[in-house]
């Protein structure tokens, strides 16, 4: 025990030794530049950017340069020889409106990419709160916990008084020291979530040093002003990004539709080309340019049938899909508006409590100081001050919790950087 304490309170030390305080606005901030998979899904977005273009969509020519040579040796040993070189230019000029489709779902996974960006920022923005408060939240609590130490060590001085001048038995005395070492346990104890939860907003910032001491500039867990259910579910059917992505999807379907339809159309093809043939056995050149064109259609396919119609099926489910996300993200929508007001009546039940356990707690300590109270009803009109204390604080942190998911969903999160 003795040594994990030791442990516990050097990595306090350390810790401290590289303590900052910052707000969450800047934690995000320096999250999102130094997060590895916001690089990551930003490099996927690029990559979506780059194929973004009428070249890989299939409507720019293609261009060839060629060349040879070959020898071959003579029964008298003699050498023959020829060479060639070519320069062909080949394109497509109509395949059945193939390449407008092709052009428009490149520029829709571009969208989607865009799209999905921005899902991993709000991800980690709201992760990055949740985690940011919950830091908050531990500190609290072991300032609450540090509280109820410096409670037990004075009732433990009083008690020492009395037992020296015989007021108090050996018995009221021990009591008195396991309530101290009980607090003083459970405030070692809560050190050690501080260090865990520091760590944890470390890994998520992408801090090198894992062991940075990042100290919230919030010292309580301060709420939004009350949040609007209308405004909220405006929003989420505007702009929430999975709702958005689906929309996508569903334009990714239809074009996809288009692009298999554009084969009953014919296609019409042009090549051109320069040419120059050597050849050392007939003395003979030939040079010059050469050019032709190919028109064609896709009179009889079976597969292409089959094809029509699964992609008539694929735009069906794209919108099914898009229609179940929509009644999904309104029950969550719903489910998180319960939680939040039903913790907004907590907190109103818990703040009034919290006053009645701080008073109880007074006129308890002034008629234990009189020697009307003995040390178990002390000792419980503290535990109650606590207990009200770790409520409220739980209460906070839940509503705290259900407005980030409340913002999340409804797009609005990105405002905790505004």
């Amino acid at each position: 025990m003795k040594r994990h304490i030791t442990t516990i309170m050097a990595f306090a030390i350390t810790l401290c030794s590289y303590s900052q305080n910052i707000t969450l606005k800047e934690c995000i901030e320096r999250g999102l530049e130094n997060s590895y998979q916001i690089k990551m899904v930003n490099n996927d977005e690029t990559q979506a950017a780059n194929n973004d273009s009428w070249g890989n969509a299939g409507s720019m020519p293609s261009v060839n340069i060629t060349g040879s040579y070959n020898g071959s040796f003579r029964n008298n040993g003699g050498l023959t020889h020829s060479t060639n070189a070519a320069i062909r230019a080949e394109w497509t000029v109509f395949n059945g409106f193939s390449i407008l489709a092709t052009r428009s779902r490149l520029e829709e996974l571009h969208n989607i990419g865009t799209i999905q960006t921005r899902i991993a920022i709000e991800d980690y923005v709201a992760n990055l709160a949740s985690e940011y408060y919950n830091m908050v939240r531990q500190s609290i609590h072991l300032k609450n916990l540090d509280y109820a130490v410096a409670l037990s060590k004075e009732r433990l001085r009083i008690v020492q008084a009395r037992y020296d001048i015989g007021d108090n038995s050996r018995l009221d005395l021990q009591q008195a020291q396991v309530y101290f070492n009980a607090d003083s346990a459970s405030s070692l104890k809560q050190h050690e979530m501080v260090a865990t939860a520091n760590i944890r907003m470390n890994r998520l910032m992408s801090n090198q040093n894992l062991r940075e001491l990042i100290v919230a500039a919030d010292t309580s867990i301060n709420l939004l002003d009350e949040l609007n259910y209308d405004t909220l579910l405006e929003n989420m059917l505007k702009t929430n990004a999975s709702l958005l992505k689906a929309e996508t999807n569903k334009t990714i379907a239809v074009l996809d539709k288009k692009n298999v339809v554009s084969r009953n159309y014919p296609y019409l093809k042009v090549n051109a080309g320069y040419s120059h043939s050597w050849n050392s056995n007939t003395s003979s050149a030939n040079i010059g340019p050469d050019f032709g064109a190919t028109i064609g259609i896709n009179l009889l396919d079976g597969k292409h049938r089959v094809q029509q119609r699964n992609a008539t099926l694929d735009v069906l489910n794209a919108e099914l899909e898009a229609d179940e996300l929509e009644l999904e993200l309104r029950a969550n929508l719903e489910d998180f508006w319960q939680a939040y007001q039903n913790n907004l009546r907590l907190l109103a039940l818990e703040r009034q409590n919290l006053l009645t356990a701080e008073d109880n707690y007074e006129i308890a300590y002034e008629r234990y100081l009189l020697g009307d109270l003995s040390g178990i009803e002390m000792r419980e009109a503290q535990k109650s001050l606590l207990d009200a204390e770790e409520s409220l604080l739980q209460v906070e942190y839940d509503t705290k919790i259900c407005e980030i998911s409340l913002l999340q969903i409804s797009g609005m999160v990105l405002d905790y950087i505004k």
